[in-house]
């Protein structure tokens, strides 16, 4: 039989039974009756022996009994919770039968309709377990428990009903029938009393947020601890516009009628408004001036009370002794309220303590990574006087590792003696180890196949080992990477990359794509870095790489002359000339320097500071090619409103050669140009910014008879070919707002920001362009006419003739974009942090470009983060 029955989720459990101890006799009263146990016989059970059933009363033979005494043993009985029934008969003979009925034993517990919360989550809260004693105290204890893990889930309407399978042999199963039901959100938000403020800015600085459409939007659940938070985040508010006397009367969450979501109610006392009074400073040390220390607060007699300046005083003013060696120094705020002027006198007295000297440094949590290389980012030593701005250093240098996790702090103890102060740093490692065996599609390379390893934190000691193979419907690529960030324990970076690229370029006939050179790199490079001062820092490399540039020659090469097979000639006609001048193989030998100059507080994923970059690279040490490569680029970061992060950046490049070139032909390589586009400036194509050649087709017109009339230049996308050739300059820049989410969608790691780019490339020689009128004479054998006519045009062709290999359609090359006039282009873009790597999606508008430019609205692209 399937029986159940219902338990109240308010239900507390019981305590424990213990069993019966005897008890004293009591002489009855005169007049009550009372007899004598002559005998006691225990029926009914099957696990217990009658001894132990009996033990568990004050009843033996021969002692005297009456019907106190009798209850008093039903209640023993009971409150063992191993029986579900008991009587006993014979009361009126003396000869005590003692009839139980023992609970079952639990077969399995079996747990229903969890969906939100898996059964490993809700087994281990669970006191009940096979070959247990069935009871219905512990069952309702066990209800109790699932119904608090759903609470602390934010799902207070969530619903557990417990049901009892029979089984034979006295033998239960328990299944719990979980009703989870809905997150229960918070409905809505009422604050009584506030008078200077509406209810719209005092929730706007709560964490806690009223639920509506936006699925979005986090801290909707209710929480008794953010409601807490909450009435501290309303003090605090109050308290920096100066209204010192203000309190939370009341806070009050009610559950719905339905049980799905809360209303709070916040009831306050906003008192009056106090300005600041006298405001001053008293130094027992003598490092610290009480007049130069007054003269660097930044409030003023008549400025409204800011409790929150207050703090941030203190704060400086610590910092400030810690730059002095004294980590503990004892600052404290005095405060005379005057209620009647409504001012508030703040006196900062900063109390004498001694230096402070670093005694030991711990670090403890680290299982895998050494300690030297936590131990070498520290701007302090043991032994050191203790400074607090080393410290924050410190802390910055150890997270931008990427080798722990994120908000780490370094704190400060006491130490052995007053002047000694202990330095701790609890690291918790994550995982810096990426196999990566990918596939994806990306609207710029088609189909993307990757499968890469990297350590960044190589046998613990902070060292990088890269290898990685990367396929695309466009290009191939391997290679191979190391850096030793400390050589020989000196703080001297060296590293060496190899590599093989083969590229496919491409230009764009309307929306297709097409390949036009092919580029095959095979090179290397070794480099070294050493910091020049704590935020300085120089690196030096060489480079050697072989580039080999062809075309497909059935595509693009022809025979000129048509006497014998096709001779390995580029044929500017077909390919264009500024192509054929890029072909061939060429050495490139290179050495170059960097210099750093980085603030920021992560370097990895940085929210404040800057960071500027110089690098140029001189090739000609050897090789085919002589340039110089310059390029500048700085970026800032702030953290504004609460948690978002704005940044902006700027960078631009120049290529100067030392080769002559022609007036048409660039001394700069095609290869070695600058290029502009997606993901650089998003809202344009990929290399859809700068110098480019459009080949444009002349459409003919035709009268009646099919004659041609008249030849006028395309104006059809889809007949136009797009080749980009690049510049010598460019510049770009970018200001970027990133936008904090919920917890819940922050976890999936979605990044979402609004952003704005502009830039240009520009600077290079013009080509030589062709243009093929379709009235111009062609070579013989480039029409074939019924008379063998070798005097013939485009025109006489295209009269019904048939044109045979060679002969061109008429075009006229153009060539557009080589303008510094700035593009720019607006939009929103997300960041994820996918499994098969990180993973962008733009939306972006050009608002301004050039003719020639090719902008784009959507673009996705796996494996590029700005």
């Amino acid at each position: 039989m399937l029986g159940g029955f219902a338990t109240s989720a308010l239900a507390q459990a019981q305590p424990a039974p213990t069993p019966a101890q005897p008890v004293a006799q009591v002489t009855p009263p005169p007049g009550v009756p009372q007899r004598t146990i002559r005998t006691i016989t225990v029926t009914g059970n099957q696990r217990l022996e009658p001894d132990t059933v009996l033990s568990y009363t004050a009843l033996r033979p021969g002692e005297p009994y009456d019907q106190e005494r009798l209850d008093g043993a039903l209640r023993d009985l009971y409150a063992t919770e191993l029986f579900a029934d008991v009587q006993i008969a014979g009361a009126d003979t003396g000869d005590l039968v003692i009839q139980v009925r023992e609970n079952p034993v639990i077969n399995r517990i079996v747990l229903e309709g969890n969906r939100r919360l898996k059964d490993d989550k809700i087994q281990p809260e669970i006191r009940l377990a096979p070959r247990q004693i069935f009871t219905r105290s512990r069952v309702r204890a066990d209800v109790a428990r699932i119904i608090e893990l759903y609470r602390r889930q934010g799902r207070y309407a969530a619903r557990v009903e417990p049901q009892i399978v029979q089984l034979d042999q006295n033998r239960v199963d328990v299944v719990f029938e979980i009703n989870e039901g809905p997150r229960s959100r918070v409905r809505q938000i009422n604050i009584i009393g506030n008078e200077q403020f509406g209810d719209g800015r005092l929730i706007g600085e709560m964490a806690t947020r009223e639920a509506n459409w936006n699925p979005l939007r986090g801290n909707t659940t209710y929480d008794p601890d953010r409601l807490a938070f909450d009435q501290q985040k309303l003090r605090q508010f109050y308290l920096t516009q100066g209204y010192a006397d203000f309190r939370v009367v009341s806070a009050v969450a009610e559950l719905t009628p339905d049980r799905r979501d809360f209303i709070i109610t916040y009831v306050i006392e906003e008192g009056q408004r106090y300005r600041f009074g006298n405001v001053g400073v008293e130094s027992d040390i003598r490092d610290f001036s009480a007049d130069a220390l007054r003269a660097r607060l930044p409030m003023r007699t008549g400025d409204w009370y800011n409790a929150r300046q207050v703090e941030d005083t203190v704060t400086s003013l610590n910092e400030l002794a810690g730059l002095f060696g004294y980590a503990f120094s004892d600052v404290r705020p005095q405060f005379t309220r005057n209620r009647e002027q409504l001012t508030m006198d703040v006196q900062f007295r900063v109390a004498e303590t001694p230096r402070v000297y670093v005694e030991r440094i711990d670090i403890q949590g680290n299982t895998n990574t050494h300690d030297e290389v936590i131990r070498r980012e520290f701007r302090l030593a043991e032994g050191d006087a203790f400074n607090n701005i080393r410290v924050r250093r410190s802390r910055d240098r150890i997270q931008s590792l990427g080798f722990f996790q994120d908000n780490l702090e370094i704190r400060q103890e006491q130490g052995s003696a007053p002047d000694r102060v202990v330095l701790g740093v609890d690291v918790q490692e994550r995982a810096t180890g990426e196999l990566q065996l990918s596939a994806g599609f990306s609207s710029i390379e088609r189909f993307l196949l990757s499968l890469s390893i990297r350590q960044r934190n190589f046998r613990g000691r902070g060292q990088e080992l890269r290898a990685g193979v990367n396929w695309s419907t466009y290009s191939r690529s391997a290679e191979l990477g190391f850096t030793e960030p400390y050589l020989f324990d000196r703080n001297i970076a060296v590293g060496f990359d190899l590599f093989r690229r083969d590229y496919n370029s491409f230009n764009f006939i309307g929306d297709q794509r097409t390949t036009t050179y092919e580029q095959v790199s095979t090179g290397g490079q070794i480099r070294m870095g050493v910091p020049l001062t704590e935020n300085i820092s120089l690196a030096l490399r060489y480079g050697l790489n072989y580039d080999e540039i062809g075309l497909n020659e059935a595509l693009y090469f022809s025979d000129p002359d048509g006497t014998g097979p096709l001779p390995p000639a580029c044929d500017p006609l077909i390919a264009g000339r500024y192509l054929c001048d890029s072909l061939g193989n060429r050495l490139t030998s290179s050495i170059g320097y960097s210099i750093l100059y980085s603030t920021l507080n992560n370097s990895i994923r940085p929210t404040r500071g800057m960071r500027v970059l110089l690098s140029q690279d001189f090739a000609g040490l050897g090789g085919d090619v002589r340039y110089l490569r310059t390029r500048l680029s700085a970026a800032r970061y702030w953290t504004i409103f609460n948690n978002f992060i704005f940044s902006i950046s700027a960078e631009g490049g120049y290529i100067h050669s030392f080769e002559d070139g022609t007036p048409t032909i660039d001394p700069v390589r095609l290869t070695d140009r600058f290029f502009l586009g997606s993901p650089q400036i998003r809202g344009f194509d990929i290399r859809g910014v700068g110098p480019r050649v459009q080949r444009v087709p002349y459409v003919v017109e035709r009268d009646t008879n099919g004659v041609p009339t008249s030849f006028t230049l395309s104006t059809d996308r889809q007949d136009i070919t797009d080749d980009s050739v690049g510049g010598r300059a460019y510049y770009l820049a970018r200001a970027e707002l990133e936008i904090p989410l919920g917890a819940a969608v922050r976890d999936l790691g979605l990044r979402p920001s609004i952003f704005v780019d502009v830039g240009a490339v520009f600077g290079v020689r013009t080509p030589s362009l062709l243009d093929i009128d379709p009235n111009n004479v062609l070579a013989q054998n480039q029409c074939t006419a019924a008379d063998n006519t070798v005097t013939l045009r485009f025109s006489d062709c295209l009269a019904g003739e048939t044109l045979t290999r060679g002969a061109i359609t008429p075009f006229r090359e153009l060539f557009l974009g080589d303008t510094p006039s700035p593009r720019l282009s607006v939009g929103v873009g997300v960041n994820w942090n996918s499994p098969f790597g990180p993973f962008r999606i733009d939306i972006a508008r050009a608002l301004l470009s050039e003719p020639g430019d090719d902008t784009k609205l959507f673009t996705f692209n796996v494996g590029t983060a700005f």
